[in-house]
């Protein structure tokens, strides 16, 4: 890059890591003793049973592609309201919940502003944070992966401006009480929940909404309604706030296709919750398999994944030794995360190809 050019840009983004992703299967051409198209793509908490048929049904039919979808969103706000119980005015959607961690701290945050996490969590906090040019501060979860409220609320400075937190937990699958989380509502502290796992554990506080004004809730279509790839979350927002944001983002950003999957997600519950009991009774078994193993220890989860501790060798080997058996799980390079990997509940024969490959590993 020309140095003139690199002046230019923003100091504190020169050295800008960015965000690890996930592994694409299609990337692997190669890499392992497997046809990509055998991988078993455990590392990113996708549906293995992916969308209602309904959804890819309605998308081979669809024939408007070529105009611009309601910047407004007002069907599908109206279709989320139905489904949650909540007033049209208090929702916004997004390509993604991703979108919408950014949305809320491109309003919140001056540059130097703080937004407190609590690491090991997921790492889209701290990268939209830096991208506002915030400081993250981050409080470390204790030796179970819980939060100490207490030590979270003396972190609390005159800079604080948002409170990130995962609920579950992404990777640890952990569920923070409800009692702490009202705990940390009483601070005033604008307070941005994560229950993009909500749907496998059943705990919220959507019904705090509106009532408590500094509670902002996300959750996401990628998980278990298997839209991953069309990129499709929404958040519940106090009126006042969701109105910034829809002021705030960027035009039509959610796209038809994704609106159009919503629509049909939504007249499938059936089908949807039925695949969501199937993943919690794998996920289960998955649990009790692995525990027989003796050499990984999973830690009990309340979302689609398993986060397991390596007690015998190094998780980096476990995870390259998986991924030449063609399946994928994800190793956090991280001094917390480092001897653990994270499993994705898939399919019972999916279950039974990684105790095969582990068996052989171990």
């Amino acid at each position: 890059m020309d140095k003139s050019i690199q002046k230019l840009i923003r100091p504190d983004l020169a050295s800008f890591v960015g965000y690890s992703a996930a592994t694409s299967p299609e990337t692997l051409e190669g890499k392992t003793d497997v046809p990509v198209k055998d991988i078993i793509k455990l590392d990113a908490n996708e549906n293995p049973y992916g969308c209602s048929p309904k959804v890819n049904k309605a998308l081979s039919r669809y024939s408007n592609f070529h105009v611009y979808t309601d910047d407004g969103q007002t069907k599908l706000r109206e279709l989320l309201s139905e489904y949650i119980g909540l007033d049209a005015r208090c929702i916004v959607a997004g390509s993604g919940s991703n979108q919408l961690i950014d949305l809320v701290l491109r309003l919140f945050l001056n540059p130097g502003d703080e937004v407190i996490s609590c690491p090991p969590t997921f790492g889209i906090y701290g990268f939209s944070t830096k991208l506002c040019a915030g400081n993250l501060v981050e409080v470390p979860r204790d030796e179970h992966f819980g939060v100490n409220i207490g030590v979270l609320k003396a972190a609390i400075t005159k800079r604080t401006k948002v409170i990130c937190l995962a609920n579950p937990n992404n990777p640890t699958g952990t569920i923070i009480p409800q009692s702490d989380i009202l705990e940390l509502l009483d601070t005033g502290i604008p307070l941005l929940l994560d229950e993009a796992y909500y749907e496998f554990c059943g705990e919220t506080l959507a019904a705090k909404i509106g009532s408590c004004e500094n509670l902002m809730i996300l959750r996401t279509f990628s998980k278990w309604a298997g839209l991953a790839g069309l990129r499709i979350g929404y958040g519940l927002f106090p009126p006042d706030i969701a109105d910034m944001l829809m002021r705030i983002k960027m035009p039509y950003n959610v796209n038809v296709a994704a609106v159009v999957a919503v629509q049909e997600s939504l007249k499938d519950l059936d089908y949807l919750v039925g695949r969501l009991q199937a993943i919690v009774d794998e996920r289960n078994r998955l649990f009790q398999e692995i525990k027989k193993l003796g050499w990984l220890e999973p830690l009990p989860s309340q979302a689609n994944f398993l986060l397991c501790q390596v007690l015998k060798g190094e998780a980096r080997r476990v995870a390259k030794e998986l991924q030449k058996k063609g399946i994928l799980v994800r190793f956090f390079d991280q001094p917390r995360l480092r001897n653990f990997i994270r499993i994705s509940v898939g399919k019972p024969e999916h279950t039974d190809r990684l105790m095969k490959a582990l068996g052989e590993i171990g």
